[in-house]
């Protein structure tokens, strides 16, 4: 099965620079919210208890982002998450901020399982894994190993 998860964001005062628009940076602090919630919402995963309990990391090793339009305070982003790819120890996402049928950014992003103890990668856990197999295209699923 292959869906979106998709999360609306109001632009606040905090997330923009001095000409009012959203500063780029702060589109990653969002996306970064995005996948917190995908992971608690929608794959079942806690993420809090992913990180502090199970101290499995899920840090972004590959960022490719472009931006096309500026977004406004006051106005609603609605973000848009896909799997690309699900492979033995990465995740392959794409995330499109979108306003008015308008695309204001686009971003790819390479998440790798971590261990916190160790600071290395490690295989997507049992469940993880699972959770993502009913999420993402099944063509996309490889047995490979991620970086």
């Amino acid at each position: 099965m292959s869906a979106t998860f998709e999360m609306p964001v109001r632009i606040r005062f905090a997330h923009c620079d001095p000409a009012g628009i959203v500063f780029f940076p702060q589109y990653l602090v969002l996306t970064n919210a995005l996948v917190e919630d995908w992971f608690t919402e929608c794959l079942g995963i806690d993420y809090a208890h992913m990180i502090g309990q199970r101290r499995v990391g899920l840090p972004i090793v590959k960022l490719d982002c472009e931006f096309s339009r500026p977004s406004r305070m006051g106005e609603t982003v609605t973000l848009t998450l896909s799997v690309n790819s699900v492979g033995q120890r990465s995740i392959r996402i794409g995330i499109v901020g979108h306003c008015h049928d308008e695309v204001r950014f686009r971003a790819h992003q390479v998440l790798v399982t971590t261990s916190l103890e160790t600071g290395q990668s490690i295989d997507i856990p049992d469940d993880i894994a699972s959770a993502l197999g009913r999420f993402a295209p099944p063509s996309t699923l490889t047995d490979e190993p991620r970086p």
